[in-house]
């Protein structure tokens, strides 16, 4: 078997609204939202009876998809939004943009900061992270071809 794509980035959040708002302005399209419960659910992801609203945000593209999930039960019980990029796990999404200063001004009026600063990757790329709502850390890259 061969495997076909990557369907999707989970991300969870406490503010589902401000964290749609800000993907919405880095240019994702919102797909769906959804409330997910019942026992089917929590077979899935071993967490027994949950109740979680979900959001699929959509890149332009239509090859890629965030969802953004908030959960009401069970709790939370870890939380990494401020782990340092080199900590273990899944910390980051890199989206390519057509204009990175451009973005970075856009965005900081939704709350980014950006983590260092923008850098030239040899004459390929320029890149930086920034922390979106919540701490959530995003990487920018605008290809210099």
């Amino acid at each position: 078997m061969a495997l076909k794509r990557m369907d999707n980035v989970g991300i969870v959040v406490e503010d589902l609204g401000v964290t749609i708002d800000f993907f919405r302005e880095l240019g994702l399209e919102l797909e769906g939202r959804a409330t997910i419960e019942g026992e089917w659910a929590g077979r899935v992801t071993g967490l027994g009876d949950q109740h979680v609203e979900i959001a699929m945000m959509r890149t332009p593209d239509g090859h890629s998809r965030l969802e953004l999930s908030r959960f009401l039960t069970p709790p939370v019980v870890a939380d990494h939004r401020n782990a340092p990029v080199n900590a273990l796990g899944y910390l980051r999404v890199m989206f390519t943009v057509d204009d990175i200063d451009d973005t970075l001004e856009r965005l900081r009026t939704s709350g980014a900061q950006l983590v260092g600063e923008v850098v030239r990757y040899k004459d390929v790329y320029r890149l930086c992270y920034i922390r979106g709502p919540e701490g959530l850390l995003i990487g920018l890259a605008q290809e210099l071809s």
